[in-house]
């Protein structure tokens, strides 16, 4: 277990996960490989904190937001 550590881009805000996940992975991806084939036992939401700093209740929030319809 890793923990990563993130700004998110839609709040600013610092967020840290706690990841199954290795130095070894975190350099391949780093050196440029595909993040689903690297983190392939992560979720698609702990995939897209690596990529983006995004965390899933972000989304969450993100999409419901969208899908309200608009006063």
């Amino acid at each position: 277990m890793m923990e990563i550590t993130r700004v998110s881009p839609l709040s600013g805000k610092s967020h840290t996960m706690d990841l199954d996940i290795t130095q070894a992975q975190i350099d391949r991806y780093s050196a440029g490989e595909f993040v689903q084939v690297v983190f392939f036992n992560l979720s698609a939401g702990e995939r897209e904190f690596i990529k983006t700093g995004i965390t899933p209740e972000e989304w969450d929030n993100l999409m419901k937001a969208v899908e309200e319809p608009s006063e």
